[in-house]
């Protein structure tokens, strides 16, 4: 636990994550979890016959292993407001090794309540090639100083 409040904030603090390698059981849980079992995903033999010539990850699982990979500290101070600008931009496929590198890139005051800011974190998951998979805006309400 690492109490911040909105002021211990800096933009252009970075940090990157472990690595996480997708497997085929990551694609059927998640399939059973989210009820999405489009062939994209799910048919191995379909998909050699597709343009990418083998099952794709799901864009919300890549999302929600992305995000996970960087739960690593809580702070009692903060907590997630959202996510904006979502992109799948590469495909993830099993065997595939993602990690997530995040980097603050804006801090304004809260329109709403006068003693919180809001903190934006700019989110890539990237695959073991160095290639971004996944991009997002992480939106975190932060309590700023009494």
């Amino acid at each position: 636990m690492v109490e911040q409040f909105f002021e211990d904030y800096e933009i252009g603090t970075r940090r990157k994550t472990f690595g996480r390698t997708i497997t085929e059981t990551d694609f059927v849980v998640h399939a059973g979890h989210s009820g999405d079992f489009f062939p994209h995903h799910m048919d191995k033999e379909w998909c050699a016959t597709q343009e990418f010539g083998q099952r794709i990850a799901h864009g919300t699982m890549i999302f929600t292993i992305g995000v996970g990979l960087t739960a690593t500290v809580i702070n009692p101070r903060a907590f997630s407001l959202g996510y904006d600008k979502l992109r799948f931009l590469k495909p993830v496929h099993i065997g595939d090794t993602i990690h997530t590198e995040v980097e603050i890139t804006q801090k304004t005051p809260d329109r709403k309540r006068d003693d919180h800011g809001r903190v934006i974190e700019a989110t890539s998951v990237v695959n073991q090639r160095g290639e971004t998979v996944l991009y997002c805006e992480h939106i975190y309400l932060v309590q700023m100083r009494p």
